[in-house]
């Protein structure tokens, strides 16, 4: 077979049980006042697995019981998930909850409570409610419908504004794969790996191990390049389920059709990223900042991350402001090397700065640029090959007042 770059194509559906074999719910159960605030994902057979997780040394219970699963079972065939309190920093009694959880999801489903992941996302620092959750769990009834994707999807937000969704399909061996994702978060956005939950299923063949170094690789060039606040949390998950019901020949760099799981993977997770960067608490606009002519990509991407997370630049595109000197001086703090002399700097089409110098510019034209939703900046060095891409949003009025609020 030969190495074929197929199209990848964009399902309209977007649910996270489009690949075969997957079912979920999500209903409330009273952790919440109103919204749904507990739900299950999985798998009709103990699936491959892989995970990234919070670099934050406070890590909330439910991710070292996940991390039992993904790093010492090897397979996970259903992850339990709740929103409205994030079981972080709630010692000896929030472990043995967490692990109540795991019990509950896998007596509900009738497997082994080893292949059964926990993730919870909410306000820090509050004992579990944990009576909510036994009934709930009675009351979940999975399917595969577009109705049951959506109930998972609404049932792990908190701040979010509107769910994050996305779906592929590519072909492997022929056979069509799908590759689905849901995903929550909006504040505390500053992965290495905010807070964030992140959720992947596909219907490919695929070793965990193969999975996982896929995962790791793609998460760097995703949701590790968003930010919203510059807050990293206690309980950032990204899950990725490999059922094998396509039927395709296992996957490895080595297999023919690598290039298209790896692509329609990425595009996944691009999506859940950006979407997540687009719904920063309070935002209005996307902004994406690209880095070309660095030394090399990771340092594109640092300096990338640094100019989309700044204070100040966040503030001047909310304020429509086209303020470069705000760009070029993130650029300088990154701690990436630079030559000062060579940065040149775009917002959208219009020309800024070049070679370290302003560029005459149209201050009606930048205006017009920076109301746009989606606000792209250019950062070019012409000091090397490395490139690299970051997403955040702008910094308003509203993000203050959702967060002097949160727990009210």
């Amino acid at each position: 077979m030969s190495n074929v770059l197929y199209e990848l194509k964009k399902i309209s559906s977007k649910n996270i049980v489009a690949p075969k074999g997957f079912s979920a719910a999500g209903i409330h159960c009273g952790i919440k006042h109103k919204k749904k605030d507990l739900a299950i994902l999985a798998s009709e057979v103990p699936a491959s697995v892989a995970g990234v997780f919070t670099t934050n040394a406070v890590q909330a219970a439910p991710l070292f019981v996940t991390k039992e699963v993904v790093y010492n079972t090897g397979k996970m065939q259903a992850i339990i998930v709740n929103s409205g309190n994030a079981n972080a920093c709630t010692g000896k009694q929030g472990m043995a909850d967490a692990y109540e959880m795991q019990k509950l999801a896998a007596n509900k489903l009738g497997i082994s409570p080893s292949y059964v992941g926990v993730a919870s996302t909410g306000v820090i620092g509050e004992m579990m409610k944990m009576e909510p959750i036994r009934t709930g769990v009675e009351k979940l009834q999975l399917g595969k419908s577009l109705e049951n994707g959506i109930d998972f999807a609404q049932a792990i937000l908190t701040t979010d504004t509107v769910m994050k969704n996305t779906s592929y399909s590519t072909l492997i061996d022929g056979k069509e794969i799908i590759i689905s994702g849901t995903a929550k978060g909006s504040g505390m956005i500053e992965p290495n790996m905010a807070t964030m939950l992140g959720f992947i299923t596909t219907d490919a063949n695929i070793e965990s191990k193969e999975l996982q170094a896929a995962l790791s690789e793609i998460t760097e060039l995703t949701f590790n390049a968003i930010t919203v606040d510059g807050d990293t949390s206690t309980n950032d998950t990204v899950i990725v389920m490999a059922n094998g019901l396509a039927g395709n020949d296992p996957l490895s760099p080595s297999h023919p059709d690598w290039d298209n799981f790896y692509r329609t993977l990425k595009a996944v997770a691009e999506d859940l990223a950006k979407s997540i960067a687009r719904d920063g608490e309070g935002a209005t606009k996307l902004i994406e900042v690209k880095v070309d002519g660095a030394l090399n990509d990771e340092e594109a991407r640092k300096i990338a991350k640094t100019v989309v997370g700044s204070p100040l630049v966040k503030t001047a595109v909310f304020g429509n402001d086209a303020n470069w000197g705000r760009i070029i001086a993130a650029v300088g703090y990154s701690g990436a090397s630079i030559d000062p002399e060579k940065i040149s700097i775009k917002i959208g089409p219009a020309l800024m700065v070049q070679n370290g110098e302003p560029f005459p510019f149209s201050e009606e034209q930048l205006t017009d640029i920076l109301k746009s939703n989606e606000v792209k900046i250019t950062v070019s060095l012409a000091q090397g090959d490395g490139h690299g891409l970051a997403w955040g949003c702008d910094l308003t009025y509203d993000y203050v007042q959702i967060n002097a609020s949160y727990r009210s």
